[in-house]
């Protein structure tokens, strides 16, 4: 299978380090592309978008932090790479993506919930799975070091 297009789905947590180094270690072809993807929560309300509110510099400070930790990730690769930073369902989202970039791969790590919570906060990663048009890698988290 060659990898021409590579979606990266982040979501800053302990595992996103683990993705990271799972993608660096993809013999990805020199004009393969990496699509880096970070979701942001939706709104609290369809009727207050980001572009209505006040921008104030704390509300800003997460987008600028997440972009930063993206693009830091971008500097560590050899293959041509974008960032996407958008907001809704997670899940949905990632698909989404991948569809507009016509991926061959999703990268995404998984919490690994278990019982009621993943019953409860539901799984992104699976959804995924489910879902997308394209293969899905999912890392794990190591439960040793």
């Amino acid at each position: 299978m060659v990898l021409k297009t590579v979606l990266v789905a982040l979501d800053g947590s302990e595992i996103s380090g683990q993705v990271i180094q799972t993608l660096q270690e993809l013999l990805l072809p020199s004009n393969s592309k990496v699509v880096f993807c970070h979701v942001f929560p939706p709104p609290e309300s369809e009727m207050q978008l980001v572009a209505d509110r006040p921008h104030s510099e704390s509300a800003t400070l997460p987008y600028v932090q997440v972009e930063k930790q993206l693009q830091s990730y971008q500097a560590q690769l050899k293959v041509d790479s974008e960032l996407e930073l958008v907001s809704g369902d997670t899940a949905e989202e990632i698909i989404r993506l991948a569809n507009i970039y016509k991926a061959d791969l999703i990268v995404i790590g998984t919490r690994g919930l278990t019982g009621m919570k993943r019953i409860i906060e539901g799984s992104v990663s699976s959804q995924v799975l489910e879902d997308a048009q394209c293969s899905v890698l999912v890392v794990k988290p190591k439960l040793y070091r």
